[in-house]
């Protein structure tokens, strides 16, 4: 990390906020148009949901304390593949969220001034987030406390409002509307309104993707503050709503219900504003967008998914090649689909329901894998199985409602993971190349000499990357795990296995036999054992990854215990493999 200002609380808040809250603009409509009358308690479910996910991330985040969100945690708990899997679908969600957010900002925008251009006005939009985060981080954040708190306030003030028309006029709609006939069966409304109603708790795994720039502390806060934003008001304006508007009105202005409802309530003026409002907190998801793949992209060019060049820095410490980069996405995106809301819905559905459910297996595998690893709070196995339980059924209720999202969603995917797999797999791909282009010199002579050559200095510069396992004096069953681990997931063919000893401390015979037997064993991998006097730590990691050249994300640890006097982010990206 850059030494720049940790975020507060309140810019933390107002960063993943603006993503979250955003969906009171159409939550509300969502659940209504398929819970009806009873969208006030399928948005009740949807918050009791995000209640036990804000033990699960405050448990999975406080043990891993990284920037990477359920990437972070897989990496940490499986194999790079499997993190790789998280991370794509991440990406996926951050470009629908940026592109989404960006088009419905302007489309509201195109309400009050009428000769807006949407489609260039919303590339307009992209352009000027891009450039806010290239100035970096605090200038962004200061932009979006101002969005996030005019936001609440015009909520609130709907609300207060609102409840006013109610008290003066009566609640005859209310009794109407309470006594129309459901779709079907109570429970299937409750359903479908529920898995729509699930779209209100995205933006909750932003936070999680940018903890590293948060101050001690802030990260629950950020949870905290979240959910009570959400369980407050898309329940109580879809009861609001329902008290208000005839249930067959609702669905003749569910993009821009909040709106209707301010003008019903308030008058033309509580509309307009409520469109600004609108205007303002899309455009603060725009901005999460950024700051979130930012963080992610960054985390994963480190551990070489991405390639190194994707971290370089500006003098303001962002990372320009990673928001450049994303920003040509997202417009490559806009331009493809016209902005046209409903294949990106089915992108952005999919994507987060896909996260939060990876972000709750990796704490049932931090459980199990990572159980000695200290934590600031535990979420309990029913709590954790009953979170998945209903990530999964708002999953498959959002399919059953659109199967054809599932089908726009994997146009999307199955691109963005032959892209990772290419990534991950470019040793064996470069030694394929090799080989034929080997043959074809064979057959046609040295005219691929030039070729031949570029493949191995690219191989070459690959596998001449050292990784350092620090041991305790591991058994060989333990060393033979970190081998393993090395050479399913990394590119390289040199490892140093290093001991720490006190003054006067000798090495263990044993270990020392272990680590013979085990180079032997994997040819591939040249293994030197190496001793020193000192004490694991901060400041020993810093020495060695200095004196080696060897980045701190390239040395692994066992977990620790409950003993160990560091968090895991102190040691500057240290991993965890056994």
């Amino acid at each position: 990390m850059s030494t720049h200002t940790k975020l507060n609380e309140l810019e933390a808040t107002a960063i993943c906020g603006n993503d979250i809250s955003s969906s009171c603009l159409y939550v509300s409509a969502l659940a209504i148009t398929y819970a009806g009358q009873y969208a006030w308690l399928a948005l009740l479910l949807v918050a009791a949901v995000l209640f036990l996910f804000r033990r699960i991330y405050g448990e999975v985040v406080g043990a891993l304390p990284l920037n990477g969100g359920a990437y972070n945690v897989l990496l940490n708990t499986t194999s790079k593949s499997n993190a790789a899997l998280a991370a794509a679908l991440t990406i996926l969600s951050y470009m629908a969220t940026a592109v989404i957010s960006a088009s419905e900002a302007m489309h509201y925008l195109h309400t009050l001034w009428e000769p807006l251009p949407v489609l260039p006005a919303t590339i307009g939009l992209l352009g000027l987030f891009l450039v806010l985060t290239l100035l970096g981080m605090s200038e962004s954040a200061k932009v979006a406390v101002v969005i996030f708190l005019v936001h609440l306030g015009t909520l609130t003030l709907l609300v207060g409002v609102t409840a006013w028309y109610l008290g003066t006029h009566g609640l005859s709609t209310l009794n109407l509307n309470f006594h129309a006939p459901l779709k079907g069966s109570l429970g299937t409304a409750l359903f479908y309104g529920f898995s729509a109603a699930m779209l209100g708790i995205s933006g909750f795994e932003s936070s999680a993707n940018f903890v590293e720039e948060q101050a001690p502390g802030v990260f629950l806060k950020t949870l905290r503050n979240m959910w009570v934003v959400v369980s407050f008001f898309n329940p109580v304006l879809a009861l609001l709503a329902v008290g208000v508007l005839p249930l067959v009105t609702v669905g003749q202005h569910t993009e821009t219900l909040l709106s209707y409802l301010g003008q019903v309530a308030g008058g033309r003026w509580l509309a307009a504003l409520i469109s600004i409002d609108a205007v303002a907190v899309l455009s603060g998801a725009v901005l999460t967008s950024f700051v979130g793949v930012s963080g992610l992209m960054k985390r994963m060019a480190l551990d070489r998914i991405w390639p190194q060049s994707f971290l370089k820095e500006n003098r303001r410490g962002s990372n320009y090649i990673i928001l450049i980069s994303f920003f040509a996405l997202c417009l490559s995106i806009l331009l493809i689909t016209r902005g046209q809301l409903g294949p990106l819905a089915g992108v952005y559905t999919i994507s987060f329901l896909s996260v939060m459910a990876f972000f709750a297996i990796g704490n049932f595998l931090l459980k199990g894998k990572r159980r000695r690893l200290p934590r600031p709070v535990y979420a309990s196995i029913p709590t954790v199985f009953l979170a998945l339980l209903g990530v999964v059924v708002g999953l498959f209720g959002n399919i059953k409602l659109r199967p054809d999202y599932l089908v726009v969603f994997l146009q999307y995917f199955v691109p963005t993971m032959i892209l990772v797999v290419v990534m991950l797999e470019r040793v064996a791909i470069l030694k394929l190349l090799l080989h034929g282009i080997q043959r074809m010199s064979e057959r046609y002579g040295s005219w691929s000499r030039f070729g031949r050559l570029t493949v191995r200095r690219m191989l070459r510069e690959l596998n001449q990357q050292e990784f350092v396992f620090f041991t305790k004096g591991d058994n060989v069953s333990n060393l033979n795990k970190v081998m393993t681990y090395v050479v399913e997931n990394e590119f390289t063919t040199r490892l140093k296995i290093v001991t720490l000893l006190s003054p006067g401390e000798q090495v263990a015979p044993e270990l020392l036999n272990d680590v013979r037997v085990l180079d032997r064993a994997y040819e591939q991998i040249e293994v030197e054992f190496v001793t020193r006097q000192g004490k694991f730590g901060p400041e020993l990691i810093s020495e060695l990854s200095q004196e080696w050249g060897i980045p701190k994300n390239f040395m692994f640890i066992g977990s620790p215990g409950d003993q160990f006097p560091y968090q895991i982010s102190e040691l500057g990206g240290v991993r965890l493999i056994i």
